[in-house]
Parts: structure tokens; sequence; C-alpha cells
């Protein structure tokens, strides 16, 4: 037969196991090392806010990197579409101009080209223009009616 537990029993054991973890909570409690040791506290403070900084800087760090990543991945695809139609529209564009090559017969009225039928015509001279008064032009604007609709 087993024996069952007595109340008592369970109590002793629990008070001993209360004990125990008292006597480790009590040499350890952060009010007790602050009385002791101010300066070994406020370096524990500081390291706990270093590392919570730290553990922030890398969660934000983490995800603008991710969507860094994300966004570069979707501008490189559209970079391949757009390659890709480039490419599709030069083979087409060069497919209709072997066809128009194909099929175009050149009149009989056509001389080749010399050096000597050429006219070389002179540059026109730029039109001097009145430098521009800015203000004038803005108060012409505002005489302007406005007109309603598009």
């Amino acid at each position: 037969m087993t024996a069952v537990p007595q109340p008592r029993d369970i109590a002793h054991e629990r008070s001993r196991a209360n004990a125990a973890f008292e006597l480790i909570q009590g040499s350890m409690s952060a009010q007790r090392v602050a009385r002791r040791s101010p300066l070994l506290a406020s370096c524990h403070r500081a390291a706990d806010g270093g590392l919570l900084g730290v553990f922030l800087a890398v969660v934000v760090l983490s995800g603008l990197t991710l969507h860094w990543q994300h966004r570069w991945t979707m501008a490189f695809r559209q970079l391949e579409v757009t390659r890709s139609l480039s490419h599709r529209l030069t083979e087409s564009t060069a497919m209709l101009e072997r066809h128009l090559l194909e099929k175009a017969r050149l009149p009989r009225t056509l001389v080749p080209t010399k050096a000597s039928d050429l006219v070389y015509l002179e540059r026109p001279a730029a039109a001097s223009q009145p430098p521009l008064n800015h203000l004038a032009m803005i108060g012409a604007w505002m005489d302007r009616p406005i007109h309603q609709g598009y």
C-alpha cells in the first residue's frame, strides 16, 4: 500500500522550499544591493538600459532592412520588365524596318547625292531680345481675367 501524504508533511515541505527561495531572493535583492553599493546599482541600471537600447535598435534596423530589401526587389522586377519590353520593342522595330526595306522600291527619279550638290546655309542670327522685366510680366498675368472651367 502506498502511504498517503499527510497535510502536515506537505506544509513542512512547502515551508522548506519557501525558506530556500527566500534565502536566495533576500541575498540578491535589488534594493539591498542598491543600499550597499549605489555605484554598482547604477552601473547595473545603465547596462540594462544600454541592452534595451541595443535590442530596440536591432529590431528597428531589422525592420528597415526588410522594408528596403522588399523595395529593392520590387524595383528590380520593374527594371527586368522594362528591359524585356525595351528588347521586344527593338526587335519589333527591326522587323518592321526589314519588312519595309524588302517591300520598298526606289523611284527612278532619285539620284545619288554628291558633295557638289549640297547647299550650305548660314546660321540665322539670334534675335536680340530685351531683358525680361519679371515684375511687369507678373503684373500682366495679374490683369488677365480668370476663365472658369477647364
